[in-house]
């Protein structure tokens, strides 16, 4: 009896004007309770999220995630103290564990520069805070075990990992963050 049913059922969905729209099957699975997933929210890429950052970012450039975190830590914080509150907010909105990501700032209150140009670094850094903080950067990833030549590597591989549509806001309020250290 029970078959006879399930048959009648399957039959009307087959002859019915929304099969035809969508698939007899995925009425019937709609009506058993089963998740249906239209192809456009099959192909719907991913909301862009620091951990996928993180592992994209490691992955270009070839450092180990603990240098992937930090480095992209550095830089979303030189990133804050050149937005407002309002526009770091909507940041940290949009990306999912940005919030977390920043506790990962390598500390650097114990090192110095010693000699050469990164104690000219230091020495001018006392007179600007656009340069201090740059320079806290540089030490940054050299705490990291990284060359400050690296900055602008994180920062195209950050670039690169938001251009997707859904990226592009973030990529555009990261950039105007960054834009004293890239120029």
């Amino acid at each position: 009896m029970k078959l006879q049913h399930l048959g009648l059922i399957v039959a009307a969905l087959a002859f019915t004007p929304q099969s035809h729209a969508e698939g007899w099957l995925d009425s019937l699975k709609s009506m058993l309770g089963m998740e249906v997933k239209t192809q456009a929210e099959a192909e719907k890429p991913a909301m862009p999220n620091v951990s996928d950052m993180i592992a994209s970012v490691s992955s270009t450039l070839g450092v180990s995630d603990s240098q992937a975190t930090g480095g992209l830590a550095s830089i979303f914080n030189y990133a804050k103290g050149n937005l407002s509150s309002e526009q770091f907010g909507s940041l940290t909105d949009s990306l999912p564990g940005l919030g977390g990501l920043l506790g990962a700032v390598p500390d650097i209150s114990n090192m110095a520069s010693e000699g050469g140009l990164g104690g000219l670094m230091d020495k001018a850094a006392n007179y600007s805070d656009s340069l201090k903080a740059v320079n806290e950067v540089k030490k940054q990833f050299e705490a990291l075990g990284l060359k400050p030549e690296m900055i602008m590597q994180y920062v195209n591989a950050a670039k690169a990992y938001l251009d997707t549509e859904q990226g592009q806001q973030i990529k555009a309020t990261l950039m105007q963050g960054l834009s004293k250290l890239s120029a």
